[in-house]
């Protein structure tokens, strides 16, 4: 389903009030008047009516406060309950922090939100000509097709939904009813109760967050920790921003202007995740030649969350060959806890699946979407195009190129090749398969793997089409996106290049080790100090819909 639609757009508009109230210190008095406000003089009405509208922006309100909406028909408690307990979180120390969100599921579904879709069916439109030919009829493989009164009819009890009469119909006049979020699930971890209504099951889900995507009705909502963040940074927490690739390319005017914005809404520090991104590719280059030289078998990237969480849950008997190298998120949360002890690390991202890698990972003290990123942006009234950009030199542009489909490969391979610094071998150059997005079809060739590897060195997976650039909460148009980050490695490399060009001059006298060059950003300030505010305009890119419907309030 196309990125831009009004699912999004409302999602958008509850987090940007939610948001809102935190910074303006009014959550708990002002959380209960969320669905009023949006429900107010102008709303178009969805279900019933505007009462039962109002009992679904409740729920959705719920999770944007970090609370578990599934199984409710309204809130169980007035939102100022759960908005008192997002405050208690924020004032808790770090360890309190961290065991509050313990075992929370990142994703829930809103049952009175399902629409609770009639089961995939394929169905005989008017277009039907009742020709003379009639493939439909013809190439059916359980006679499901009957013409009758000069139309094509399907036999619901016959029908095996194979779809051969859709494909073979000269008029295209079948046409496929599916259930998007079952259909988008790679792992059939969503599926109907007895009631109709979808339910996920989470002991199968994987987090990749295509149901969250493709869901008309906005079902499937991740539990925020976007208030909790809110919060935070108004009280002056120290905390530093660890921004993935993806992410980079969701705002206008680049990393820079995006480092600029993160500061002005408070915090300390930010940090590019592809720092992280930089170690991960040496590690995996060295666990690659290792398995070569020792014929243990093709390599599997270990990079995307949810297509770990597929191996380990799904496709046990590849697990031996997923990449024991942490993620780019954990070297990163390691970086920043040695350069900034004591601030919050705050990973922001564009996948709910993050949040369940965070989960298990001690370093990572709360997760972001782009989404949710823009959202605060909106609420705290900064325009990131209009920000003066700061210094975005750093990581090497192959780094960066792991948010698109083909990125971590391609990184890994310059480092067997000696074509990037600290190349862990100059051999043989890896065969490379990239698979661009999980999918039911590509989930069972993989489960023959086992027994018949396919015929590559190094396999990387990306749950989601196009890589991370392509994640379930971005903001940006993907294809627009990748252009735009295709623009930032070329510039990191051209940079890195005019930077070796001196350092080779200089490279017979004896020099002492220099810091990672993003090294300086990481200074953090005393607890309480913030950035000066600024007169800032009340608009954020990619977020202009809900920008524009949260402006009345």
């Amino acid at each position: 389903m196309n990125y831009n639609n009004n699912a999004s757009r409302l999602k958008r508009e509850v987090m940007i009030r939610s948001a809102r109230l935190a910074l303006e210190g009014r959550l708990a008095e002002g959380a209960d008047r969320i669905p009023y406000e949006m429900t107010a003089e102008g709303w178009e009405t969805i279900r019933c009516c505007k009462h039962h509208d109002r009992a679904i922006l409740r729920l959705r309100t719920m999770a944007v406060l970090g609370a578990d909406p599934e199984g409710l028909d309204d809130a169980d408690r007035p939102l100022a309950d759960y908005a008192r307990e997002a405050l208690s979180r924020a004032a808790a120390a770090p360890e309190a922090r961290k065991e509050a969100v313990a075992g929370r599921r990142p994703l829930a579904l809103i049952g009175e939100a399902c629409n609770a879709c009639v089961k995939t069916r394929y169905l005989v439109t008017e277009a039907c000509q009742g020709c003379l030919a009639r493939p439909c009829k013809m190439n059916c493989p359980k006679g499901a097709l009957v013409v009758e009164g000069g139309r094509a009819r399907i036999d619901p009890a016959k029908c095996v939904n194979c779809g051969l009469c859709m494909k073979n119909c000269p008029y295209t006049a079948i046409v496929k009813l599916p259930v998007p979020c079952e259909e988008a699930c790679p792992v059939g971890a969503i599926s109907k109760g007895v009631d109709g209504v979808e339910r996920i099951d989470h002991d199968k889900c994987v987090l990749c967050g295509k149901c969250v995507r493709e869901c008309p009705f906005g079902a499937v909502v991740e539990r925020s920790e976007l208030v909790d963040v809110a919060l935070e940074l108004k009280a002056g927490k120290p905390a530093v921003a660890l921004v993935a690739p993806a992410v980079a390319v969701q705002f206008p005017g680049g990393l820079g202007r995006l480092k600029a914005a993160l500061r002005l809404l408070g915090f300390a520090a930010v940090m590019e995740v592809a720092r992280g991104a930089e170690t991960t590719a040496e590690r995996e280059a060295e666990e690659l030649v290792e398995r070569m030289e020792k014929g243990e078998g093709f390599l599997a990237t270990s990079c995307c969350p949810a297509w770990t969480r597929t191996a380990r849950k799904h496709l046990p008997a590849l697990l031996a060959n997923v990449s024991s190298t942490p993620s780019p998120m954990a070297f990163a949360a390691e970086l920043a806890a040695r350069e900034a002890p004591g601030a919050l690390r705050v990973f922001v991202g564009p996948c709910a699946a993050k949040r369940g890698e965070a989960a298990e990972n001690p370093l990572v003290d709360r997760v972001l979407t782009a989404e949710e990123l823009g959202a605060l942006f909106v609420a705290a009234g900064v325009d990131v195009g209009a920000l003066e950009p700061e210094d975005a030199t750093g990581a090497a542009p192959g780094a960066r190129a792991f948010a698109a489909s083909g990125g971590v490969a391609a990184a890994v391979a310059a480092r067997l090749s000696g074509a990037d610094a600290g190349a862990a071998s100059a051999g043989a150059a890896p065969r490379l398969l990239v698979v661009n997005g999980i999918s039911k079809q590509g989930l069972k060739l993989m489960e023959t793997w086992a027994a018949k590897p396919p015929e590559a060195d190094l396999v990387e997976v990306m749950a989601c089409e196009g890589g991370c650039v392509g994640g379930a909460c971005v903001l940006a148009n993907p294809r627009l996106a990748k252009l735009e980050l295709d623009r930032m490695v070329a510039a990191a490399a051209t940079s890195a290049a005019a930077i070796a060009v001196p350092a080779a001059a200089k490279a017979s006298a004896p020099a002492a080790a220099a810091p990672h060059p993003a090294a300086a950003a990481i200074a953090v300030p005393a607890a309480g100090a913030r950035p000066a505010a600024a007169s800032l305009a009340a608009s954020a890119p990619r977020v202009a819909e809900a920008a524009a419907s949260a402006a009345a309030m």
